[in-house]
């Protein structure tokens, strides 16, 4: 199958970016869009130009690593699936992709597809964490937790801080990231004793890194690989609001 793949290419985030072409032969249906990927950067390394930088690991949908914006999509066209598992049967002889990062300011382009998500590690940093003893784990069913809670915690938990949330939003929010990160906690008991803290904290962080604000548009939780829902959006308010009203007593 041959391809044209017009892929963003940018030196880092001082200088200009531009589409660069590429005609790609022989690409096999089988292959998963990263897998495509290293064939192009062969490509280019044997006609002695420089490979594409674009960020990959674990390649089973795990990690988050895999920041691709295809097709004006984040991750793809393919509804809970990250761009390692995207597979190029879903494209056709002579199809156009279009490649690109993803796009905010709080995501500074490093190279080429690569951004720079500290941003994300510097939220978790300031508050997403529980307070907890050391040791040998407690019995499982030691401390009584609501059904619902536990689905809803589990749930939010799996998100993989990819940020194709922020990079569906018009303004650039990471409102699902920091409310999917506050729930898993805050839902359960070992997450009452920072819950207002964490909040407060996770949010300011957010705010500090230059996130945009959240118009509920719901184009966060359709890109989102891990389908987190946007209802941990309208809990992240409300416990937002509660710690910022105990703050001031």
């Amino acid at each position: 199958m041959k391809l044209n793949l017009k892929v963003w290419r940018q030196k880092n985030d001082k200088t200009a970016g531009k589409f660069e072409t590429y005609v790609l032969d022989g690409v096999n249906t089988h292959m998963s869009f990263l897998e495509m990927m290293d064939v192009l950067n062969e490509k280019l390394i044997t006609e002695g130009k420089d490979p594409v930088a674009f960020d990959h690991d674990c390649r089973e949908g795990i990690c988050g690593m895999c920041s691709m914006v295809i097709d004006g999509r984040p991750h793809g066209p393919n509804s809970g699936t990250t761009t390692c598992q995207l597979h190029m049967r879903f494209y056709k002889e002579g199809d156009t992709i279009t490649i690109e990062p993803f796009r905010a300011n709080a995501f500074p382009i490093i190279k080429d597809l690569v951004v720079d998500r500290s941003a994300f590690d510097k939220i978790i940093q300031s508050g997403g964490f529980i307070s907890v003893d050391t040791g040998q784990a407690q019995d499982g069913n030691s401390i009584p937790v609501r059904q619902a809670d536990s689905i809803a915690s589990m749930d939010a938990a799996e998100c993989i801080g990819c940020g194709a949330c922020v990079a569906a939003c018009k303004n650039a929010s990471a409102m699902l990231f920091v409310s999917a990160k506050v729930s898993h906690l805050g839902l359960l008991p070992q997450g009452q004793a920072e819950r207002h803290e964490r909040v407060l904290n996770m949010v300011k962080t957010m705010d500090e890194a230059g996130f945009g604000n959240c118009s509920n548009t719901g184009a966060c939780e359709v890109e989102c690989p891990k389908g987190i829902s946007i209802t941990n959006i309208a809990r992240l308010n409300r416990d937002y609001y509660k710690a910022s009203l105990i703050s001031e007593v």
